[in-house]
């Protein structure tokens, strides 16, 4: 499936005019740039000590789409989610500073961690960014009612405000981030009393505990949520559980695509060589699908899209990329020629 000049520019151009919402697992990423060349060896242990000369703060997990959605030119920010009320939560919020983005509805509880990736990297003269272990921070135990109902009640009265909703579930274990079953319950009845807003759902374990939206997430996702090895039969599946398309990235293949009539197409990917960092490759294709399919056209020309804007997002090493649209321009000029 190809896009054309026209279809870019009407996805494009609408951007600054949309109102995106956005409900799931807020991070804050944090890089830690190390110097090699500084290790120093600890008196206490023995063991080296990476010496750090760099910090980065920037918005993971729901934030990596919001940073994709600013990046694109999306006019307004409308999240949903719950963070600590600590120090790592304050510095998330200073991360968004340069985004449109509405901050009522980061609500912040002193009894949660802020969930923080903490990622070491090697910078290596002439090398891309090595990165070591992560460390991840994050509350381990469910929402408390107080906080499933705040969240639940302002999704209430702010989902009419979007144009389109996206959904982002993070946490691998089920009930212990922001998509509590409690709040899955009330997204769909918000989903259901609106049907003509789109809601794209990207979930990392749990594509099948939702029966409405757009699904969206990679082959081994749908897999998991369908019983089904075969990524084709997977996606129809689903796409015919909610009514609506389901998206499947695939890597160099592309993405498989269920339509809404229950019909099943690939949509390749675009051609990248060099090094590549597909960190954050599935949260700016999430961003894009929704992009487009508010700019009305079809599932596969929206997929088209996505795979137009991870083919830029995937070139940036040691960060999650994003694609602006002078970028998005220049990439499909080039594929053009």
């Amino acid at each position: 499936m190809t896009l054309d000049r026209g279809q870019l520019e009407n996805i494009l151009e609408r951007l600054p005019s949309l109102t995106v919402g956005l409900i799931g697992d807020l991070f804050l990423d944090r890089y830690f740039e190390i110097d090699p060349d500084r290790t120093e060896v600890s008196i206490e242990t023995g063991l080296d000590a990476y010496q750090v000369v760099r910090v980065r703060n920037q918005p993971g997990a729901l934030g990596t789409v919001m940073n994709n959605l600013a990046a694109l030119g999306v006019g307004r920010l409308v999240p949903i989610t719950v963070i600590g009320e600590d120090g790592l939560g304050d510095d998330l919020i200073r991360a968004l500073r340069s985004m449109p983005v509405e901050k009522t509805g980061i609500l912040r509880s002193d009894t949660r961690l802020t969930p923080t990736y903490l990622k070491p990297l090697v910078m290596e003269s002439d090398q891309p960014p090595r990165e070591l272990n992560r460390l991840d921070v994050r509350s381990r135990e469910p929402l408390s009612p107080k906080w499933r109902r705040r969240v639940s009640e302002e999704l209430s009265r702010r989902f009419a405000e979007g144009d389109g909703w996206i959904v982002l579930d993070q946490i691998d274990q089920r009930d212990e981030g922001v998509l509590h079953a409690e709040v899955r319950e009330a997204l769909g009845n918000e989903a259901r009393r609106h049907p003509e807003i789109p809601v794209i759902i990207d979930s990392r374990k749990h594509l099948g505990a939702y029966a409405y939206g757009s699904l969206k997430g990679n082959e081994h996702e749908f897999r998991l949520a369908s019983g089904c090895d075969d990524v084709e039969e997977a996606v129809r599946r689903l796409g015919k559980r909610t009514g609506r398309p389901a998206f499947a990235t695939c890597g160099a293949r592309g993405i498989c695509v269920a339509e809404s009539d229950e019909r099943v197409a690939w949509v390749p990917a675009r051609p990248v060589t060099g090094p590549i960092d597909i960190v954050g490759a599935g949260d700016s294709a999430t961003a894009a699908l929704l992009c487009a399919i508010l700019s009305g056209v079809d599932a596969r020309t929206a997929a088209a899209f996505a795979n137009l804007v991870a083919s830029i997002t995937i070139r940036q090493l040691g960060t999650t990329g994003t694609a602006t649209p002078a970028q998005i321009r220049r990439e499909w000029e080039s594929a053009a020629v």
